[in-house]
């Protein structure tokens, strides 16, 4: 703090003098133009010239003396011989007054009399010299600057002290930024841009560490089936028993090549560097295609019915990324509807609004907001779990890549509806 201080303190304190400084040498540059302008010498000037031309030219010296005796003033007569500067001497020619500044800094006012004479008044210049109450006053003058200052710099000094030190303890792997910065401070956008920083940095970790407790755990249980599928192979008494672990194997190795596609294709999602492959796609037939594509494949025995409304033929997105989120919103409402599924795409107004609803039991209040966490699965109430609690998830990254959210509520279908909303795009956008 001390040296920012200084810094800026001598900064303004040097301007400030450089700027009286300045003042100064103008007033004494232009001084003699000041005095020209005095009409109060003018007139005594002429009033005097008036009085001598009255007396005889010998007694001129004795009546300005007396004039002088009387007022305090320093009146003379120079001979015009003492005059130098041909400028001055013209205009004492031309009968105007002319100003003379001494070597000591004297400033002379000139009348002239005749061809010999010049009437000359002296200015009285006053004391310049400082005393102690200009002195203590300057004193205070610059004591005030320097309490302005500090009272400037002293709480933005006393948050970037602070926010240094939350940086250290969340470099420290205290994991928590917990910087005191209110919203008046000058540095509390720079605080807030560290504490979503330290947010996001801290949702990562915490999505690591499930990713790899989940993927540690899932992959446990098939590896020991084939362990004991294996065992069984080798005590087998036939080919078809061999055939059968064989079978199971493949299975469970399907099964843990599907759990790490879902996990890197989540990991692909959690990158800060991800870009987006913005593209113009029509959703007017997108749409109802994946939906009969999912119903064949999962479900053909519900009706799933497709609506497309507003500007959806001119759709800018990352096609990729949102045929995988409605394809996992739909699977997800295939497995738990009774009957019907029905999406709903609508394009108007700026922005873009993907409904998935159900007849299924829904989901509780309770779990709306943790249902879009990673490896996250829901009991559906006979205590079986299906997939691998990604889907969700990527549905959410993929949303808010777009600059959007994901939600759900009660569907009109009495099961549950999941919303996703988001902007519409430039087609060079990029994330």
């Amino acid at each position: 703090m001390a040296r920012h201080f200084l810094g800026l303190y001598l900064l303004i304190v040097l301007t400030l003098a450089a700027v009286s400084w300045s003042q100064d040498k103008l007033l004494q540059a232009y001084s003699s133009q000041d005095t020209a302008d005095d009409r109060s010498q003018a007139l005594a000037l002429y009033v005097l010239d008036t009085q001598l031309r009255s007396l005889p030219k010998p007694e001129w010296q004795h009546f300005l003396a007396g004039i002088a005796a009387k007022t305090g003033g320093n009146v003379e007569l120079f001979a015009t011989t003492d005059i130098a500067g041909r400028e001055t001497l013209d205009k004492l020619k031309r009968g105007k007054i002319a100003y003379m500044q001494a070597a000591a800094g004297e400033t002379w006012a000139l009348k002239q009399l005749d061809d010999e004479h010049v009437l000359a008044l002296k200015s009285v210049e006053p004391d310049t010299q400082r005393g102690v109450l200009e002195w203590t006053l300057t004193l205070l003058f610059y004591a005030a600057i320097a309490l302005v200052l500090m009272i400037w710099i002293w709480p933005l000094t006393r948050d970037l002290r602070a926010l240094e030190r939350a940086a250290a303890r969340y470099g420290d792997k205290n994991w928590v930024f917990d910087a005191d910065i209110r919203p008046r401070s000058q540095i509390y956008a720079l605080a807030e841009t560290f504490r979503k920083m330290a947010a996001r940095i801290d949702g990562l970790i915490v999505s690591h560490k499930d990713m790899s407790n989940a993927v540690s755990h899932e992959i446990k249980t098939p590896l020991s089936r084939m362990q004991f599928e294996i065992e069984l192979a080798q005590q087998a008494q036939s080919t078809a028993q061999v055939k059968a672990s064989l079978s199971n194997i493949k299975a469970d190795i399907a099964a843990i090549n599907d759990l790490v596609t879902a996990t890197l294709n989540y990991a692909i999602l959690e990158r800060a560097d991800m870009s987006l492959n913005v593209g113009t796609h029509n959703f007017t037939t997108l749409v109802p295609a994946i939906a009969e594509y999912v119903r064949r494949d999962a479900r053909p025995d519900i009706r799933m019915c497709a609506e497309v409304h507003g500007d959806a033929d001119q759709v800018n997105c990352d096609l990729h990324l949102l045929e995988t989120v409605l394809k996992n919103l739909l699977y997800n409402a295939a497995r738990h509807a009774k009957s019907e599924v029905r999406v709903t795409f609508n394009a108007q107004d700026g922005l873009n609004e993907l409904l998935v609803d159900d007849d299924g039991p829904g989901i509780p209040e309770k779990d709306r907001q943790r249902v879009f966490e990673s490896f996250v699965q829901l009991d559906d109430g006979g205590g079986k779990k299906a997939g691998f609690g990604l889907g969700l998830a990527i549905v959410k990254r993929a949303i808010e890549w777009h600059g959007g959210e994901v939600s759900v509520s009660q569907s009109p279908l009495g099961g549950a509806r999941f919303a996703a909303t988001w902007p519409a795009m430039a087609l060079d956008a990029t994330l």
